[in-house]
């Protein structure tokens, strides 16, 4: 039984197989077109989903798609009524939602085949329900707690409920025009970060700043019984939604917030005006009232589920610092946040969803790794070395792991290329970036010579899952970089690297289990400094993730990037035949 999922019509589009119950295959469409955060039709993932398996699309019996325009009907109609919303904002939805329409006919299209060979049955399944079946059918749970949280999908924004196999008993939903996540949206934008996604540069920036407008925050949101509701004065998109730009491109979203707001906390920065403590202060309040409303959210679902788990999923699950609070402030002791929480893990939340759900079948399937995607081989690595003209040097599994592990002692900064690709906005040791995290100068060099962003940004810290009761004051499994927890404040001038300003850090826990390769190097790391710990963060330059050898190269080859590794593949820019007009290119950052 072969069953495609994809989030489509919204940003972060990607696709996921799942073969007879267990997951296959899944990928951002981003990865394919190199355009961040893409929003349209999928259809290159899917046909990497495809390839990977090696079937076509006739070999496929279920399509399931994340977005269901028929879903909360009634809700929508009494919506329209109460708040008369624009012409506008009325024909915006129905073009969006026009979308939808001849699904069987874009996937034709998309994969260029004929209307005829597809004989896979259809679903528009609703948004918050794959991303429970995300958060919930993958779990290792039996039985758990349930929060889906973003900033909307068909209509809802916000779903609690309690799961059992492979069902769940909804509790609470909160309906547009209410949404955390557009609050958080609004003031990243309000913050000067225009760009889709831009809400964990907001995030980062917080630690640097004091809660001072938190009463200010406090009025734009509240917490209404079991869930929330936004104040509507200091926002606009109840009346003139929320305008996007979004199909075949990165989303384009515009601000939408009231004068109100700006009066309250002052004028808007833009995007190239110089951040002051004004703006760390507003950030650091937006975290802290966040935080406060999740909190009071599973306080509540807790009540109602009597349960010790609990799965975290949408878009605002992708708040590390709120996740890393849950255990301490909330009566959960088991937290399960799925690699994908956000949008693009709705296509293997759509295909679960047919599984399980629509199909009944039982559950067998426990996501415990988050590797899905491309992958290459040697060969590729050595054809893209050739094709740039630069020097490399092929190496035995030990010999890699020992001359790496000595690169990053020595102060270099090195690319890891190896295996499949990551699925989810973050690298986990397979498409990575990664330094000594004992040098203090380390954060500098990599964003203003290599990433060319903000040099308020954190990197995170890749230990080693046995040793993170060591350096850190939870000790919790955190394979996807889902949660920030405070590192133990003797280690802080041990690793200044990927310890943030305010002694936290977003670790990753790797295992041998998962990743036995980048476990190696870092105990062979640990083995040599008694740190065990790298510096991780994605192997990129203001793109998406790379994807193959030849973008990784490119990436190496106009950064300041010492080495690479790819695969079993060494290329150090300090060869000595490695080209002059490399060896010495440096980018004003």
């Amino acid at each position: 039984m072969n069953i495609i999922g994809i989030n489509a019509y919204h940003g972060d589009a990607s696709a996921a197989l799942v073969v007879d119950g267990e997951l296959v295959a899944a990928v951002e469409e981003e990865r394919l077109n190199r355009v961040k955060h893409w929003a349209g039709f999928p259809s290159q993932s899917i046909q990497y989903c495809l390839d990977a398996a090696g079937i076509e699309i006739g070999d496929v019996d279920h399509v399931a798609v994340s977005f269901n325009p028929r879903a909360n009907l009634g809700k929508r109609l009494a919506f329209v009524a109460k708040h008369r919303p624009s012409v506008r904002a009325i024909l915006d939805r129905l073009k969006r939602q026009g979308k939808t329409l001849g699904l069987d006919q874009q996937l034709a299209t998309g994969l260029g085949v004929d209307r005829s060979e597809i004989r896979a049955k259809l679903h528009r399944i609703e948004h918050h329900q794959t991303h429970v079946a995300a958060g919930f059918l993958l779990s290792p749970f039996e039985e758990a707690a349930v929060l889906s949280v973003d900033g909307m999908g068909d209509f809802t924004s916000t779903l609690t409920a309690h799961g059992h196999g492979t069902a769940w008993d909804e509790s609470d939903r909160v309906y547009y025009p209410h949404s955390i996540g557009f609050l958080y949206s609004a003031v990243t934008m309000y913050l000067g970060f225009p760009h889709y996604g831009d809400e964990y540069k907001v995030m980062g920036l917080a630690p640097y700043g004091e809660p001072e407008f938190a009463d200010v925050i406090r009025r734009m949101i509240k917490p209404q019984g079991d869930t929330f509701e936004l104040n509507l004065d200091y926002f606009t998109h109840h009346k003139n939604g929320v305008k996007m730009k979004w199909n075949d491109g990165a989303p384009i979203v515009e601000p939408f917030h009231s004068q109100k707001l700006i009066d309250e906390l002052g004028p808007m920065r833009g995007k190239d005006e110089e951040m002051t403590a004004r703006h760390d202060n507003i950030a650091k309040s937006l975290q802290v009232v966040t935080e406060e409303i999740i909190i009071h959210l599973l306080n509540r679902l807790h009540k109602k589920s009597q349960s010790d788990n609990l799965c975290m999923t949408g878009g605002v699950a992708m708040n590390s610092v709120a996740n890393g609070k849950i255990t301490s402030h909330t009566p959960f002791k088991q937290v399960y946040i799925p690699a994908g929480a956000a949008d693009n893990g709705t296509s293997f939340g759509a295909a679960f969803y047919v599984w399980n759900r629509i199909l009944g079948k039982p559950r067998s399937f426990v996501q415990d790794h988050a590797y899905w995607g491309f992958e290459s081989h040697d060969e590729d690595a050595v054809n893209a070395a050739n094709k740039a003209g630069v020097p490399f040097e092929r190496l035995g599994p030990s010999e890699l792991v020992d001359r790496a592990s000595d690169l990053l002692i020595d102060g270099k900064v090195v690319g890891w290329f190896q295996g499949k690709m990551e699925f989810g906005a973050r690298a986990l040791g397979n498409r990575s970036l990664l330094a000594d995290p004992r040098r203090t100068d380390m954060r500098d060099i990599i964003n203003l010579r290599i990433k060319y962003r903000e040099k308020f940004r954190p990197f995170a810290p890749s230990i080693l899952e046995e040793h993170v009761n060591d350096w850190f004051e939870v000790a919790e499994p955190t394979p996807y970089m889902e949660k920030v927890f405070p590192i133990r404040p003797d280690k802080h001038s041990i690793i200044p690297a990927v310890t943030h300003v305010d002694g936290t850090g977003r670790l990753q826990t790797v295992s041998k289990k998962s990743n036995p390769l980048y476990h190696s190097l870092i105990t062979r790391f640990h083995e040599k400094t008694g740190i065990p710990i790298v510096l991780n963060t994605s192997l990129n330059e203001n793109e998406p993730i790379v994807r193959t050898p030849e973008e990784a190269i490119s990436c190496f080859l106009r950064t300041d990037m010492d080495a690479i590794v790819m695969g079993n593949v060494l290329v150090n820019r300090h060869h000595t035949e490695f080209p002059a007009r490399y060896r010495e290119q440096r980018r004003a950052a």
